[in-house]
């Protein structure tokens, strides 16, 4: 960042109104945003991407179900008409309290109230070598890398003589027995069931091993027995091998070192083992958690920091029935985001807020082609119809009628011809050096 402290961030619309200013455009964010629309306030959101990103389903832009776009939405297109909200493209680097400023790689920015709704990224839990050489997919970038790198490592191995050469470009193993892991698993045994043999007939797949390691008991931890238990049995009758207890030591981008187990070989390893709270810099340490999560009050306000909000993934709210705070999943970002509005509307009216009351709604998990796992606080059921209901939940929290029309002609496609045609190897061109700050993503 060069002279973002000298100036303020340009074109910003002169307003009397509050400002709100929400870093990050995730579940809790954009939902703000969408409440604060035509309401009395300004509204800056600010991105380090010009577009939101629908997470559940980057499993299925990596193993080639769906495109890109299709779980992607452009965040100038969701305000347009909206006097009240302003985006930016911006990278945050820090804020200060005192004077109320924000500061970003574009200038910076004055605000009212300052909501902090970055998400997380991933956890690789102090593993150097495993950050090095494992792919995590927590951006829609870093899925196509996972399916490029998965379709590239078949080209390559079909002009590989030995079969045991082979091994290491065909075999796949995945880290984290949560939903994005069995999901990730599910999907990748399909492919290898029933798709890959007939793009490769020339490779024996029986060879092709798909490992799930857990380093915990049992998969999809905070789920029902018996979602966990269905769960195990589809995944292991699709032929995966799921490791429980299991600890991975290293990864050197070729073997799998595993704690009081053999190794594995596999040039691909999916990394889904945990997520890390993103931080900005201008907070006392004292306002985080152990675990890197922002301490918030029942109204989502930051310990010790007035007008500072944290919703979702990066805070920890701790009530009565959450004494180790809310999961972290979208549901409870997008329920704090609709209690914060509400709260803000109270403050400049000079009413009582209210307290923030999280509503389970349930949860749910693909396992491949017809099979899935949903608890509700109702009901718990698994198989062909949980698949249904989780293909429909899903299709409806999906922004943009387009966007909802394309992934289900794609799911419909899949579902009668067991051929997804989205197995295309598209190579980013190498981006010069005085591009590759706007061009790129850093890992």
């Amino acid at each position: 960042m060069s002279d973002y402290l000298s100036h303020p961030l340009p074109n910003i619309p002169d307003s009397n109104l509050p400002k709100v200013v929400i870093v990050g455009a995730g579940f809790g964010g954009l939902k703000l945003a969408m409440n604060l629309r035509n309401k009395q306030f300004q509204v800056i959101l600010l991105d380090k991407h010009n577009f939101h990103q629908f997470q559940p389903l980057f499993y299925q832009v990596a193993t080639a179900g769906l495109e890109p776009s299709a779980i992607s939405f452009p965040l100038r297109k969701i305000f347009h008409g909206s006097k009240n909200v302003t985006f930016r493209m911006a990278q945050v680097d820090h804020f200060d309290p005192a004077i109320k400023r924000l500061y970003t790689d574009m200038g910076y920015i004055d605000y009212t109230y300052l909501v902090l709704a970055m998400g997380a990224d991933t956890n690789y839990f102090g593993s150097k070598s495993i950050e090095e050489a494992a792919s995590p997919m927590k951006t829609v970038s870093e899925a196509l890398y996972i399916r490029n790198k998965i379709i590239s490592n078949y080209e390559r191995a079909i002009n590989i003589e030995k079969a045991e050469d082979r091994k290491s470009l065909m075999n796949v193993v995945i880290v984290g027995g949560g939903p994005t892991g069995v999901e990730l698993a599910g999907a990748m045994a399909d492919l290898r069931n029933t798709v890959l043999p007939k793009d490769y007939p020339e490779l024996n797949f029986h060879n092709m091993k798909i490992v799930l390691i857990e380093a915990g008991p049992e998969l999809l931890g905070p789920m029902s027995k018996e979602s966990k238990e269905s769960a195990l049995k589809y995944l292991q009758g699709l032929g995966v091998e799921v490791m429980l207890n299991t600890l991975v030591k290293n990864y050197d981008g070729n073997l799998v070192s595993l704690a009081d187990k053999d190794p594995i070989e596999t040039q691909t390893l999916l990394w889904a083992a945990g997520i890390k709270p993103n931080r900005i810099g201008g907070l006392e340490e004292e306002s985080y958690a152990p675990n890197g999560r922002l301490f918030v009050d029942d109204f989502s306000e930051v310990k010790d920091c007035p007008d500072v909000y944290a919703l979702g993934d990066i805070s920890l709210m701790v009530q009565e029935d959450f004494p180790r705070g809310h999961p972290q999943v979208a549901q409870v970002a997008i329920q704090q985001a609709v209690c914060l509005t509400n709260n803000l509307q109270k403050i400049v009216a000079g009413k009582e807020k209210k307290a923030f009351r999280y509503k389970d709604l349930g949860s749910m998990a693909t396992v491949g082609r017809k099979l899935a796992v949903v608890d509700l606080p109702f009901v718990k059921f698994q198989g062909i119809l949980a698949w249904f209901t989780w293909l429909f939940v899903h299709l409806m929290a999906i922004l943009g009628v387009k966007n909802k029309l394309f992934i289900f002609l794609d799911w419909s496609w899949n579902y009668l011809s067991f051929d997804p045609s989205l197995r295309l190897l598209i190579k980013p061109k190498a981006v010069r050096p005085s591009e590759q700050k706007a061009l790129t993503e850093e890992r």
